[in-house]
């Protein structure tokens, strides 16, 4: 017999990933500029390291471990915001768009890792 998943769980590990994958993507699309370069990549380490600092964080080794990693993946995240705004796009394109959508995950990822932060305490 297999095993129905509680639609009602999420898996934050998951979703910090599919953040990451998402800006990775979103790079690769930008018009080929000095600036989109460089935001770029900026883009694509503070992505992957909040994703990463989450997972360090799931195996801490303490509290305070715990929590250094979890405000580490609140600093990536606003980081993250800053390189999506900084990105040039050109006038109405898809691009507007996805880093609208992109800018919006990002706000709810730090309000998580907020919220947890302020549990954590």
């Amino acid at each position: 017999m297999t095993e129905i998943k509680n639609p009602k769980i999420y898996d934050l590990e998951e979703r910090t990933a599919r953040f990451a994958e998402k800006c990775r993507d979103y790079v690769i699309k930008l018009p080929k500029t000095q600036a989109n370069t460089e935001y770029g990549k900026q883009l694509i380490r503070s992505s992957g390291s909040q994703a990463s600092n989450y997972i360090e964080a799931n195996e801490s080794l303490g509290k305070k471990d715990f929590k250094l990693r979890i405000r580490i993946c609140r600093k990536e995240t606003k980081e993250s915001c800053l390189w999506l705004r900084l990105s040039q796009v050109i006038e109405k394109s898809d691009l507007r768009e996805e880093r609208q959508d992109l800018l919006k995950e990002a706000g709810e990822l730090r309000n998580i890792f907020t919220a947890i932060l302020n549990k954590a305490i």
